[in-house]
């Protein structure tokens, strides 16, 4: 098999396989117990759509309107039209990456056999990933509840052959015309499957799943830039001694604190905190550097297990099942079930829980920047690491920028989870606002991204000004940084010059994972 196929089965799919084919553009294919399943589940919903009795999402409306029996030649327009009419987005369009992941979560549950859509329309979706085309999806109109109704609609449309969507080549164009030149014939719906195909948490369970990752990285990116920060203001390391952390056994302390322990190693510039200017202790910022960021880690941690208990689940509403308690039953014991199971709180919960975390994480970096640049605390250092102070005025509005995403931040950590706006005449009366919860966190790893890249355009900048003025060499992992970070592009101490390119360059070396890679030449793998 090919490394960069992604097969479907009926058990669900792990975060490396949302990754992969929303970041990496993997193919996918149906597994034959999928398809079997899918064809299996179809059996039921035929049966039971042939019976006078209503059932719904098969025979009858929709949420405040489930009330209405729906005539068997009416049904093929009742499926048609809840995908038109909830495809009901506005504002700006949401990232190719979010769609991928939103449609391969949608296929994951269809191949579950629980949804009772036929093996066609789950291979037809299948089909328009695999081409590239990825459906024009809006940043409102999901609450979270229901699933992410408005943004799975959009998507739905496109297997209908109506809407917009977006090409291989970036350009958007209407979808019928992207279904013909790839041969993809559209889905005509039948009973259920419009409903199936737009009830379902998807949407901000494939950006909880990025969101992992992303602030992994981050986590590994913010113990190093922590660490250059100790060796430039000459703290001590002796606080991060694994038996001190041994004794708070929170598993993401000690690994924050093992990273910066490996950062550290063979460092000329730690231990000398009582030379010029003695002092017992380093301050808040830097010594409590491994608890503040090991919390977030075990906060991910949390996440990342909900995460991969959505990931094995199927979500939909009415569900269709083989035997168990008495309900709508069709051939061989098979029945469809309504549940709640589409309610998003336990991953708007941790959508917001890591919004926290990572506001914390910016916090803390943003005050060692102001470490770094303030003349009374930093040890030795020009003030504003200026070259000529007063003449020049350093990283001062660098610092400046940080703190005005820090307190972006601070905005973007209060939770959406706790809000609820009742709909669908109060049939729908407590939402999750879990799509609200992801789209902000994202935004917040972007800042948080960026937070981390100024401290480390700041403490590079400051272990360059200690190695021109004193004998002290900092640490060999900080000097490999230091010297890839340079290689980027990103320039080093001298009078000033316009900041903005640098300051970007820094991002994406951190964005793309350059800091860690670098740092972990020396150290090894890093936490």
């Amino acid at each position: 098999m090919d490394m960069h196929t992604v097969v479907v089965g009926t058990s669900g799919v792990t975060a490396s396989d949302v990754l992969a084919v929303a970041r990496a553009g993997a193919r996918i294919e149906l597994s034959d117990e999928a398809v079997a399943a899918l064809a299996a589940a179809r059996k039921i919903v035929d049966a039971l759509a042939a019976r006078p009795e209503p059932v719904y999402g098969v025979s009858t409306g929709f949420g405040a309107l489930a009330s209405r029996h729906i005539s068997p030649e009416l049904r093929a327009q009742l499926q048609r039209n809840i995908v038109r009419s909830h495809a009901a987005g506005m504002g700006p369009r949401v990232e190719r990456e979010v769609v991928r992941a939103l449609m391969f979560l949608r296929l994951k549950t269809l191949c579950s056999g629980h949804t009772g859509v036929r093996p066609e329309v789950a291979q037809t979706m299948a089909d328009i990933l695999n081409a590239g085309i990825t459906p024009v999806v809006h940043e409102f109109g999901s609450l979270g509840c229901s699933g992410d109704l408005a943004p799975l609609a959009h998507c739905a449309q496109v297997l209908m052959g109506e809407g917009e969507a977006e090409g291989p080549d970036g350009t958007v164009r209407p979808a019928a015309e992207l279904l013909r030149e790839h041969r993809i014939t559209p889905v005509e719906l039948r009973e259920k499957e419009g409903l199936a195909l737009i009830n379902g948490t998807d949407g901000m369970l494939g950006m909880l799943v990025m969101a992992c990752a992303d602030l992994a990285r981050l986590f590994t990116s913010a113990d190093i830039t922590a660490a250059l920060t100790l060796e430039a203001l000459l703290g001590t390391d002796r606080v991060l001694a694994a038996e001190l952390h041994a004794i708070r056994p929170h598993p993401g302390q000690a690994a924050s604190a093992e990273n910066m322990r490996r950062m550290l190693a063979g460092s000329g510039l730690t231990g000398h905190h009582q030379d010029d200017a003695p002092r017992v202790q380093d301050a808040y910022s830097v010594r409590c550097a491994p608890q503040v960021a090991g919390a977030g880690r075990d906060t991910l941690a949390y996440a990342r297990l909900v995460a991969d208990r959505e990931l094995a689940a199927a979500i939909d509403n009415p569900v269709v099942l083989v035997g168990g308690l008495a309900g709508t039953e069709g051939p061989g014991g098979g029945r469809v079930e309504s549940n709640g199971n589409f309610h998003g709180a336990p991953v708007a919960y941790v959508l917001d829980f890591l919004a926290i975390a990572a506001a914390d994480l910016g916090s803390i970096a943003e005050r060692r920047t102001d470490r770094l640049l303030d003349k009374n605390r930093s040890h030795g250092l020009p003030p504003f690491l200026a070259d000529d102070p007063g003449l020049d005025s350093g990283l001062m509005i660098a610092q400046y920028t940080q703190a005005a995403l820090v307190s972006d931040m601070k905005r973007l950590a209060q939770p959406a989870s706790v809000d609820s706006i009742p709909s669908s005449a109060m049939q729908e009366d407590h939402v999750s606002m879990g799509w609200s919860a992801a789209r902000k966190l994202r935004t917040a790893i972007d800042n948080l991204t960026r937070i981390i890249a100024i401290e480390l355009y700041a403490a590079t900048r400051a272990l360059e000004i200690r190695t021109l003025t004193s004998e002290l060499r900092p640490a060999p992992a900080s000097q490999a940084v230091l010297a890839a970070v340079r290689a980027a592009g990103v320039q080093g101490a001298g009078p000033d010059r316009f900041l903005s390119p640098d300051l970007e360059a820094a991002y994406a070396f951190v964005r793309d994972g350059s800091l860690a890679r670098a740092a972990e030449a020396v150290t090894g793998p890093l936490a």
